[in-house]
């Protein structure tokens, strides 16, 4: 590990255009030490080319790696064993950093010595558009720990934290998951009840295109993308546990619904194992007073009459004559 070394991990599937667009904006950052690793999740197009012009250009800052498709995870997995700083940030290849990110926020750490993680406030934006004045979800919000907030849904974006690489070390592996890895990969750290730290100013723009070009699209009906959020699910259902997060807590409360909504879609997707999962995990988070009540017996009952996936199209029919 080099001292006060920034490693960005850039992982990136046939976006050669926006990958150069992400390496400038590291490149722009006002701090110095600085290196760039782009993983390159299998690219078919003429992606890996620019990976190597761009290493032509900056061959002190940017060094690169191919791993065969296998995702988001498992690409930033590849550049975090790679990296060598002290501190960690990850950045999706469609997004953007602001050039005063990682001056605010080391000194943030720096200057917080008990806090694992600094985060700054993040812009959103459609790509060719300006972007929005406010703070994209709850970026502009001031918080010490990441539960119980991250319960009701992760209110940063990959690229608004900066960790320090002591606690990436502690949180092991990123999930082989295609789908929610990264709220499972936070949730794991609020699980250690890291502290975090704010930085009250500008530091990234979330970037969004056509839906069908973002890895959640269709993440409401793929079976298999239903499938990792159901396992992410789980597994921040554990995260939360650990914590020592309860039922009677209002996020647990919003959480167990969310796992009931997923049983659901999964049902109408196909997916029995995970339906009648997601619904007793549901129950558990809802605590011994909400376990037993009507709505779940009269969906596990009606899941045995009928089937999970008639059943979840049927709640599905319920849910938007009600709406």
């Amino acid at each position: 590990m080099m001292a006060a070394l920034v490693s960005t991990i850039i992982p990136v599937f046939n976006r050669s255009a926006l990958l150069v667009e992400a390496v400038q904006s590291v490149l722009a950052q006002t701090y110095r030490p600085i290196e760039i690793i782009i993983v390159d999740d299998g690219s078919t197009d003429d992606t890996p080319a620019t990976i190597e012009a761009l290493i032509d250009q900056h061959p002190a800052l940017v060094r690169s790696t191919r791993i065969n498709n296998a995702g988001p995870g498992a690409a930033r997995e590849a550049g975090r064993l790679l990296a060598q700083g002290e501190f960690i940030q990850y950045l999706d290849s469609d997004d953007l950093l602001l050039p005063e990110k990682f001056q605010a926020q080391v000194n943030a750490l720096d200057q917080n010595p008990g806090c694992d993680i600094a985060y700054g406030k993040t812009q959103f934006t459609w790509i060719g558009q300006p972007p929005e004045p406010g703070a994209y979800r709850r970026t502009g919000e001031k918080h010490d720990l990441l539960f119980p907030a991250f319960l009701l849904g992760r209110w940063w974006v990959t690229q608004t934290p900066l960790y320090r690489r002591s606690l990436t070390d502690r949180l092991g592996p990123w999930t082989t998951l295609w789908s929610e890895e990264d709220w499972e990969y936070d949730t794991r750290a609020a699980s250690l009840k890291v502290r975090v730290c704010f930085a009250d100013t500008f530091v990234s723009i979330t970037r969004a295109h056509e839906p069908e070009r973002h890895l959640s699209y269709g993440s409401t009906t793929n079976p298999s993308k239903l499938r990792d959020r159901a396992l992410a699910h789980e597994l921040v259902l554990g995260h939360a546990r650990t914590a020592g997060i309860t039922a009677d807590q209002p996020e647990m409360q919003h959480f167990s619904r969310a796992l009931f909504l997923l049983a659901r879609q999964c049902g109408v997707a196909g997916l029995v194992n995970e339906s009648r999962r997601l619904v007793e995990l549901s129950r558990e988070a809802a605590g011994p007073r909400r376990a037993s009540a009507l709505d779940y017996k009269l969906y596990r009952a009606g899941a045995q009459l009928l089937g999970w996936k008639a059943m979840g199209r049927l709640s599905q029919w319920l849910d938007e004559r009600r709406s």
